[in-house]
């Protein structure tokens, strides 16, 4: 594949659970790779100046009711019926995203994203609880007690953070965040949900 998406990722973010089975549709039929670039998005929201809507918005009459009215329509649209909002919501993610850095460094970052997205959006699993959290790394196909001991490392946790910098600077802000383009090549920044049919026409310009 010489086209691929670059999806900027955090676990906690419910756009993130939401983008990410439409997005995959459309790299099959464009023949792009889907590459996962995980980043702490508390972190990020602090670096950038950025808040979750439901709060950057809460004072603004109609704003909050209209952003989950079209929630509600894109959840119509892709079939994504199962996505209950987490109940530890806004849980702390920097474990998995530590996780998430050591399944790249492995080259299975997507799996272990695609692994853990319906158990954590759909099934509602305490992530605060190891033994919920490990049955779903084992279902995912990976070593609960390997990978946490990985995701420990300074280097992982440094990583995560150089990830965060690196994408402010590119110019994210937020989830989702896609960078578009040829692999190794120049890419284009697209932001939010609403924006997956832009991608596709990148992807077939390219």
């Amino acid at each position: 594949m010489s086209k691929s998406v670059e999806l900027v990722f955090d676990f906690v973010s419910p756009n993130a659970y939401l983008v990410w089975w439409p997005l995959r549709e459309i790299c099959a039929r464009c023949d792009a790779e889907l590459v996962v670039a995980p980043v702490f998005l508390a972190g990020m929201h602090r670096i950038t100046g950025n808040a979750p809507p439901m709060i950057r918005d809460k004072d603004v009459r109609g704003k909050n009711e209209y952003a989950q009215l079209e929630m509600d329509r894109f959840i119509a649209k892709h079939g994504l019926t199962q996505y209950r909002l987490h109940p530890q919501f806004p849980f702390n993610s920097i474990t998995l995203q530590r996780m998430l850095v050591a399944a790249c460094e492995d080259g299975r970052g997507v799996q272990f994203a695609e692994g853990l997205l319906r158990p954590i959006w759909e099934d509602g699993i305490d992530v605060t609880d190891p033994q919920a959290l490990g049955q779903a790394i084992a279902a995912a196909g990976f070593d609960p007690q390997a990978l946490l001991a990985h995701a420990q490392d300074e280097a992982v946790k440094a990583k995560l953070a150089a990830n965060t910098d690196q994408m402010v600077e590119r110019g994210a802000f937020g989830i989702p965040t896609m960078f578009v383009g040829p692999k190794g090549g120049r890419t284009e920044m697209f932001f939010g949900k609403e924006r997956l049919d832009q991608v596709e026409d990148e992807l077939a310009m390219g």
